[in-house]
């Protein structure tokens, strides 16, 4: 216990210092929080101080952060999903489908394109041609809303016409990117499992059935009687348990417990007295002290003296490339067929290609089911870093100012 706390201690030090310079130097916080997991793995630490940092981050104690990082995680990507604005998406939905299905299609059709390529070189043994195109194309896809929304709330821009689309197609972006996780998940064997796939898929489409067609009717019923009063603690309490059994539920089906968290979200009753207070209870323990373990067990992860030559780096640079052309050029054409400015349609492209936090999640997802080997987990962990630190310059490029209430031809996205 006594090495968890220092380590705990460590990681939370790091990863405060590390966010705290990043907004020094106009980034998000989560990408200094990122870079300190970094910081404290086998690239930076291991190689400066090897003995320490085999002694503070023996292999053996990763177990521990593994539990407490996805603990995290369920209560993190249950925030996400119980912050989807459903009214907001119905007002944007023709820039908002179409752009969010098109920078989806877009990447995986690119990442199809290289996926043989790299799975020759890079995949472990064993791993089947259809689970690594999906689980790439979902890499190259994934857009990171929290830190997108963070992005856009430190320029006041969350609610103009280009905020509000941005935040709604990658909402939708999340809703599909984790849909097809669940059925790339389904089609790994896991150690000891004996359930076949067609029952898996059965289960999952009952587990939907009765989350969507029970659960949330449930949730907006009780909601209806209690709407006058705030979230009690025992409210709040059965809502901590709803998304724990929606998570085992998903683990126990054979797909990612967080699918399971993420669809609690998406059921969580939309009263915003209460989604504030969600937010406002969980966040501060989410955010602090057990995302960092999450991040720090990234950078343990992410040897970046593996990406040593010429052929690695020039890998890197293309998986760089298709996630930035198949994410923006999708992006870009859907808004401007449905009539935005190139101004506009160049602003969401950028904004939907943050990827930061979810992008590592899902990244860690196929780590652990042996799809990435150690060294295409390093190429995506710095594709997703890239990719999140270029939003904010991209933005002011474009003239998309800190306090700006209105874009260049902002009139014809609102009127779209």
């Amino acid at each position: 216990m006594t090495l968890l706390l220092v380590q705990m201690t460590t990681v939370l030090l790091t990863a405060l210092f590390c966010g705290w310079v990043a907004r020094k130097l106009g980034q998000a916080r989560v990408i200094g929080e990122i870079v300190g997991g970094i910081l404290v793995g086998p690239s930076v630490f291991g190689r400066i101080a090897p003995h320490a940092s085999a002694r503070l981050f023996p292999q053996s104690s990763f177990g521990s952060f593994e539990v407490l990082s996805t603990v995290g995680l369920i209560l993190f990507l249950f925030l996400i999903g119980s912050e989807l604005d459903y009214a907001q998406l119905r007002r944007q939905r023709a820039t908002a489908v179409l752009a969010s299905l098109m920078s989806i299609l877009f990447p995986f059709i690119m990442a199809a394109v290289v996926a043989h390529s790299l799975r020759i070189r890079f995949a472990p043994d064993g791993i089947g041609r259809i689970p690594f195109v999906l689980f790439l194309g979902i890499s190259m896809s994934i857009t990171a809303f929290p830190v997108l929304a963070r992005i856009l709330e430190e320029r006041r821009l969350q609610s103009t016409a280009l905020g509000t689309t941005a935040l709604m197609c990658a909402a939708v972006d999340d809703v599909c990117a984790w849909s097809l996780l669940a059925v790339a998940l389904t089609l790994i064997p896991h150690d000891g499992e004996t359930m076949a796939l067609s029952y898996r898929l059965l289960w999952l489409v009952v587990y939907l059935v009765v989350m969507l067609g029970v659960v949330r009717p449930l949730g907006n019923w009780v909601s209806g009687r209690q709407r006058s009063i705030g979230l009690s603690y025992e409210l709040l309490g059965v809502v901590v348990a709803v998304v724990l059994a929606s998570a085992a539920a998903t683990e126990a089906i054979g797909v990612h417990p967080l699918f399971g968290a993420f669809l609690a979200g998406v059921c969580f009753p939309r009263i915003e007295r209460w989604q504030s207070e969600v937010r406002t209870r969980l966040d501060m323990i989410v955010s602090v002290l057990l995302l960092p373990l999450f991040f720090a067990l990234t950078g343990m992860r992410t040897r970046l003296d593996l990406l040593s030559g010429g052929r690695i780096w020039f890998w890197t640079a293309i998986v760089l490339v298709v996630a930035v052309a198949g994410k923006m050029g999708g992006a870009v054409l859907a808004a401007r067929w449905t009539g935005q400015s190139w101004q506009n349609a160049m602003a969401l492209g950028a904004l939907l290609n943050t990827r930061g936090l979810v992008e590592l999640i899902v990244l860690n997802i196929a780590y652990n089911a042996h799809i990435f080997s150690p060294t295409l987990f390093t190429m995506l962990v710095v594709m997703a870093l890239i990719t999140t630190m270029i939003t904010t310059p991209m933005l002011d490029l474009l003239g998309i100012k800190h306090g700006a209430e209105k874009t260049k031809d902002v009139s014809e996205m609102e009127a779209a």
